[in-house]
This record gives C-alpha cells, sequence and structure tokens, in this order.
C-alpha cells in the first residue's frame, strides 16, 4: 500500500524536529560553561566516593610527613653548620 503525500510530509516535519531537538541539546551541551559544571560535579562525585578518600588521605599524609622530614634535616644541617663554624670560631 502507498502512502500518500500528506504522510510523508508529516514524517518529515516530525523528523526535522527531532533533529533540531538533538542539535539544539548537543549545542546545549558542548557549551563551556556547561562542560565545566558537568566536570565539576563528576569530580564532586568522585570526592564523595570513600576510597578516593582514603587515598587523598594517604597521599596527604606521605606529603606531610616527607615536608616534616625535609625541615628536620634542613634544621639539623644548620645546627651542624653552626656547631661546626662556633669550633673553627675556638680553634683561631
Amino acid at each position: 500500500m502507498a502512502r500518500n503525500i500528506d504522510d510523508i510530509q508529516r514524517d518529515i516535519e516530525r523528523t526535522r524536529r527531532q533533529l533540531a531537538g538533538t542539535l539544539d541539546e548537543l549545542a546545549d551541551r558542548s557549551k563551556p560553561q556547561n562542560l565545566v559544571g558537568d566536570a565539576k560535579t563528576a569530580a564532586a562525585n568522585k570526592l564523595q566516593q570513600r576510597n578516593v578518600q582514603y587515598v587523598i588521605a594517604g597521599v596527604s599524609a606521605v606529603v606531610i610527613g616527607l615536608i616534616a622530614l625535609g625541615v628536620t634535616r634542613s634544621r639539623r644541617r644548620s645546627s651542624d653548620l653552626k656547631e661546626l663554624q662556633r669550633l673553627l670560631a675556638e680553634r683561631n
């Protein structure tokens, strides 16, 4: 059974509207502010995961420990240098 022209034209118009809606949605999704918002939401959701929080806490503890170690070693070196300077000054 052949379709009449009116049915074909309605199908074409419906398809055009659907395509226009899809293009509008793609344009909206690809706006930079929307991409940033999606990225922020994804990052916030990721940070809510317990295992990610544990990893961040572990890395933070290691970094703080390394900084404390560096400060301690620096102070010790400074103290040793001052002691050497004092000993050399007494020797002269």
